[in-house]
């Protein structure tokens, strides 16, 4: 029943009526009388007989359209059991809601068939091989590995068209990689995309390669940007009509009408953000998620799934082929590749130095040398020249700044205290230059500001924004057009020549050609947030920016002003991310945190978060950190277990969760596994 209580986070039997028998099939929407309710509700299964003597009919079957199938009923509550949370929160995530006209509109004369799926799963839809999905070995032991060279190697079905490698053959696993696709072997393979590469291509020749193979595909990325580049891509090797997008900001009946496409069966592919990890493909054969590290992915809703993880649990569930790619690799990637749960595609150290752009730091001693102020410079002399120079040669200039706004954060220009609202101690901004001060959180204008440390009435710029800064560099290259792009105004695609393009991380567009010089301003916003992620996020903004230049023969420059002896900027100098990300999790190793553990957070009321904690039988070798402050007077524990207890802890948190709604406890608490913010 779709009730967002976890003590009903069960299947309740009814009988049906025999006025319903035809239309009450397995994935249906039903309306049931609960507690003397009529609540919304899923039909799971039909059965001959129940242990329960006395049962309700059901009341109503919604629509005859059995819109759940009986894969991603499984994946659903595997990801529910994975993150401890209830099946009814994860459905709606995973159907759309019903639109009636949309409906109508798609054929449904032929009703879905559900296959079963692949090998590879116990009875109870557990692993076969014993393994998590993220590659974690359940036992403590090395999981099977993936499809060797040799077994690449071997011989292809016949009937089966040939697809052309083309961009692959820069990397020595790709065409094999594409073999296995079409073979219909379960490959995984963790993608770091070469500077400059159209990873929109690749994705499409993995999906036409599994589509070759007789099977479908779900590909998701972070951002309506992507979907439309992944879409173009799609439409020009398969054709139109061969694929459906699936995105929550298409509209309801867009969006519904697309995702009926799929379940019955009139395509093969479906892409999309995260709206697309639970889409209903038949004989899927391919999973695919590019840049896994923006935090896009991450749902924000309970029970708070994140993208790759529920692609790679269906994968594992399945069977079936998956491809975790990006220009710069995450901790959750390298740990994929580390336990041979997934093998990596990367290419030659020849081909990466001959496709990567010419990369600078401003901080190191050689620069400091000839620039003695490029340590406190905002725009040392390094990174200026490189720009006028790519200007002169009738080259595009991009800017990346990490701040929106003109001047997103003030502080006292006496006693440089950071400037406060006095009514909510929000953050004080500048809106323009002419502009009045006003509070980013509750948006009152402090127009006659003190500052309660030392009375001074002046404020200057902490942080630089990206239209403050269009207007700094617009003065500096007089007659140079200057662009933005952002959160209010995204630009898909710049023309080339001349001109400087100033764009916030995630909104950079495509320059024609590629961007002669790539200038990576403030890069301290981003290293010193206080995230266990800031390095790993670091890297991975950098490097898609880095990504847009021309290789260093054709003139690309990059350049970073920040300390080339920080390992954030030592990967991006030598362009590999994945000696970072093994890094990263050798250290998160040694400290205990995700993902070389699992972790919980557990946040509310401090009587609420006390009360479930005493209720939940925990994991012997579990521990309990914390409190820690939250937000809204709030706090906060962890919950850390070894990844091989982590199905312990979700059900023993779960469980307590439910034994607190049966209570009717009034204080809310949330629970969050592996959440992408721990501090």
């Amino acid at each position: 029943m779709d009730v967002p209580l976890p003590h009903l986070d069960r299947p309740f039997d009814y009988l049906v009526p025999e006025a319903l028998d035809a239309d009450a099939r397995p994935g249906v929407r039903v309306k049931v009388r609960f507690a003397g309710q009529l609540v919304d509700g899923w039909l799971l299964e039909r059965a001959e007989s129940s242990e329960h003597p006395k049962l309700a009919y059901l009341e109503k079957v919604v629509s005859p359209v059995p819109v759940l199938s009986p894969e991603v009923a499984r994946l659903a509550r595997a990801v529910a059991d994975r993150y401890a949370g209830s099946l009814a929160d994860v459905l709606r995530l995973a159907v759309p809601p019903r639109h009636a006209r949309a409906e109508k509109a798609v054929t449904t004369d032929t009703p879905p068939t559900d296959e079963p799926a692949p090998g590879g799963t116990e009875p109870d839809g557990s692993p076969a091989d014993g393994t998590e999905p993220d590659g974690s070995p359940a036992d403590g032991t090395a999981p099977g590995g993936v499809p060797s060279e040799a077994a690449d190697a071997g011989a292809r079905p016949g009937g089966r068209a040939e697809v052309d490698p083309r961009g692959w053959r820069d990397y020595p696993a790709g065409p094999a990689l594409l073999r296995a696709l079409t073979d219909g072997r379960p490959a995984r393979a963790v993608w770091s995309a070469l500077p400059g590469e159209d990873w929109a291509d690749r994705y499409a020749d993995a999906v036409a390669a599994t589509v070759a193979g007789g099977r479908g595909a779900v590909v998701v990325v972070a951002d309506a940007r992507d979907l439309d580049r992944l879409d173009a891509a799609l439409t020009a090797v398969l054709g139109a009509g061969r694929h459906v997008r699936l995105a929550a900001a298409d509209g309801p009946a867009r969006r519904y009408r697309a995702f009926l496409t799929a379940r019955t069966g009139g395509v093969d592919v479906v892409i999309g953000t995260r709206a697309a990890m639970f889409a209903p493909v038949r004989r899927l054969g391919l999973v695919a998620i590019w840049d896994d590290g923006d935090d896009l992915h991450a749902e924000p809703r309970a029970p708070y799934p994140h993208a790759r993880d529920v692609l790679l649990t269906r994968a594992q569930l399945g069977d079936i082929a998956a491809v975790v790619g990006g220009y710069a690799r995450t901790a959750e990637a390298q740990l994929l590749v580390e336990t041979g749960w997934a093998r990596e595609v990367v290419a030659d150290r020849a081909v990466v130095r001959a496709r990567t752009p010419a990369l600078a730091p401003t901080g190191d001693d050689p620069q400091l040398a000839r620039d003695p102020g490029a340590a406190s410079a905002r725009l040392p002399t390094l990174a200026w020249t490189t720009a006028r120079d790519a200007l002169r040669a009738d080259l595009p200039v991009l800017v990346q700044v990490p701040r929106r706004g003109y001047v997103p954060s003030v502080a006292c220009a006496d006693c440089r205290a950071p400037a406060r609202c006095p009514h909510c101690a929000g953050p004080l901004a500048l809106p323009s230059a002419q502009g009045t001060p006003a509070c980013r959180w509750c948006g009152r204008v402090a127009a006659a500001y003190a500052c309660p440390e030392c009375g001074g009435r002046r404020l200057r710029a902490s942080v630089t924004g990206a239209r403050r800064t269009a207007e700094e560099l617009g003065r500096a290259f007089p007659g140079v057009p200057v662009r933005t792009s952002g959160r209010e105004e995204v630009l898909a695609t710049v023309p080339g020549g001349a001109g400087l393009v100033i764009a916030t991380p995630g909104a950079e567009p495509v320059a024609e050609g590629g961007y002669g010089a790539v200038l990576l301003l403030d890069s301290w916003a981003l290293l010193t947030r206080a995230d266990l992620r800031a390095g790993e996020e670091a890297l991975r903004r950098w490097m898609a920016a880095a990504a847009l230049a021309r290789p260093g023969t054709a003139g690309g420059r990059v350049v970073v002003v920040a300390d080339g002896a920080l390992a954030p900027v030592q990967a991006l100098l030598r362009w590999d991310s994945a000696w970072f990300a093994a890094r990263e999790l050798a250290e998160r190793r040694e400290l205990g945190f995700p993902p070389a553990v699992r972790m919980a957070s557990v946040t509310g009321a401090a009587e609420a978060v006390a009360d479930l904690l005493a209720g939940a039988r925990l994991p012997g070798d579990a521990e309990v950190l914390g409190p820690v402050p939250a937000d809204e007077g709030r706090e906060r524990m962890l919950v850390r277990v070894p990844r091989s207890r982590a199905a312990a802890m979700a059900e023993a948190l779960h469980a307590a969760a439910g034994q607190r709604s049966a209570r009717k406890a009034a204080d809310p608490v949330r629970l969050q596994v592996d959440p992408l913010t721990l501090f």
